[in-house]
């Protein structure tokens, strides 16, 4: 069978030699509908499976691509094909799937409602919790090895319960204003509503194709799903992701927060020099701010009133007052900052946001009542995350990209120097801290699949315990985000 499996492909290599493109690409159509369709989606939009559009799979590379098609991928549904196709059909599978699709796709308000599914009456589940633990001091740690969680005590260090995810989890969960619930958002647009007291994910909803992240307002009522397909942002009621309003937009969403003093969610978009402001009470208008260049994202000063944000192509940020809708100051921020991992702290009786660059090894420092570059630190290279806390002397960032990848650097907060320089894995990614409700701990992920998460001594630096995950990213300590930490993103 599979001798004449892969004759007749070859017959067909021949005969579409010399033929148009659209011919040769109908003949790919046909080997998807046959094989991954059922999975994936007629349109490639996503099913039992993830959806195979270009964008969706920006972070997987063509020839990785073409090794989960012929070997499957671990602790999924995806089945490996190497004994199905040939080498030429996988590859032109994978030709196929990062080509964009001949008409844009839609995601309607029907289809919305469509794939809501409630898995569990959260009116009929105990509201208390099916363990002992400190409840402000949980952490989800999402692995995107295998698309699970892990939630993990705080205090013990122990893991309480894993479960599995959506795929390919984008943007960090968001909890509720008292921490039973996490929220979270995969790259294929789903939003998922897990019940930490009964361990169990409740509910469900495909907000979007490709979605870049979530927000949930202060008050726990709604959340704000920003996409890049289609164009728009979606509302949800949190009780149980029921979709309230979908908002079009001029181009991608880029990232939305909540804004808590402020009532609102606020709102960045790729394709168009606005922002966009949607406080959180009906009928929910939309207040459009322009802005000098676009922005891919954004960092709040503690107070929200003002917006820092940037374009990762552009050569620097600009600072907009929220209360007068207008941009008041630019800040030279070349490099591509990560603003959203940015952090503040208090230097010198005044208060100071840092941010690491994604294409170059610097730190910059900048002084909020001016919006003035005070001082840039050089790095071993491009960083990702940044994460202190109050009670912390430092500010810790990794050095994601480049060959320092297993380094992370303490900046002291005091002096704007690099105080320590830890290795926790040699050759192995080290990222991403997030600290204990107190402060006295600081876990760091070993960003790989064969990966760990390190528990430190947050003062004295020694590690404490180290937890094998499986490729863990971020992990969420419930008190940090739900007070909105200055030491941590928002």
């Amino acid at each position: 069978m599979l001798y004449r499996t892969r004759i007749a492909f070859s017959l067909l290599l021949l005969l579409l030699i010399g033929l148009p493109g659209k011919t040769w690409a109908g003949a790919t159509d046909s080997l998807f509908q046959q094989h991954c369709a059922s999975c994936h989606g007629q349109q490639r939009l996503g099913g039992m499976g993830p959806a195979l559009l270009p964008d969706n799979l920006s972070r997987l590379r063509k020839p990785q691509a073409m090794d989960v098609i012929s070997e499957g991928r671990a602790a999924t549904q995806m089945p490996g094909f190497k004994a199905v196709l040939s080498a030429d059909q996988i590859q032109a599978l994978a030709d196929y799937i990062y080509q964009p699709p001949a008409h844009t796709p839609r995601w309607t308000l029907q289809d919305i409602q469509g794939s809501h599914v409630i898995h569990y009456d959260i009116k009929q589940l105990p509201d208390t919790p099916a363990f002992k633990a400190d409840l402000q001091n949980l952490f989800v740690v999402v692995e995107l090895g295998d698309h699970h969680a892990t939630l993990l005590d705080g205090d013990s260090f122990t893991p309480i319960h894993r479960f599995q995810t959506r795929f390919a989890l984008h943007g960090g969960p968001k909890y509720s204003p008292d921490g039973r619930f996490v929220y979270f958002a995969s790259r294929d647009g789903w939003i998922s509503k897990f019940d930490i007291y009964n361990l169990k994910t409740v509910a469900e909803i495909r907000a979007g194709i490709n979605t870049r992240n979530m927000a949930v307002s202060f008050d726990g009522r709604y959340a704000m799903v920003a996409n890049y397909l289609p164009h728009n942002l979606v509302l949800l009621d949190t009780e149980n992701l029921t979709p309230i309003k979908v908002i079009p937009v001029e181009g991608r969403v880029s990232a939305v927060y909540t804004a808590p003093p402020r009532n609102s969610f606020v709102a960045a978009l790729k394709d168009s020099k606005t922002i966009l402001e949607i406080p959180y009470r009906e009928p929910f208008p939309t207040l459009i701010i322009p802005t000098e260049t676009y922005l891919d994202d954004f960092f709040f000063d503690q107070e929200y009133n003002h917006l820092i944000g940037a374009s990762r192509e552009g050569d620097r940020g600009q600072v907009i007052d929220l209360n007068n809708s207008r941009t008041v100051a630019t800040i030279p921020l070349a490099g591509m900052p990560h603003l959203g991992s940015g952090i503040s702290w208090q230097y010198q009786g005044k208060t100071v946001m840092a941010t690491p660059h994604l294409k170059e090894g610097k730190v910059s420092i900048i002084d909020m009542s001016n919006w003035q570059v005070i001082k840039q630190i050089d790095t071993l290279g491009p960083g990702f995350f940044m994460r202190s806390h109050d009670n912390s002397p430092y500010a810790w960032v990794d050095v994601f990209f480049g060959p320092n990848k297993d380094v992370v650097h303490l900046i002291d907060k005091r002096t704007l120097e690099i105080a320590h320089t830890l290795q926790p894995e040699p050759g192995k990614t080290a990222a991403h801290v997030e600290f204990t409700k107190d402060g006295s701990h600081a876990l760091l992920s070993i960003w790989e699949q064969d990966g760990a998460v390190i528990v430190y001594d947050a003062n004295t630096l020694k590690e404490v315990k180290r937890l094998p995950m499986r490729k863990p990213s971020g992990k969420y300590n419930v008190y940090n985000k739900t007070h909105y930490a200055a030491g941590t993103s928002h």
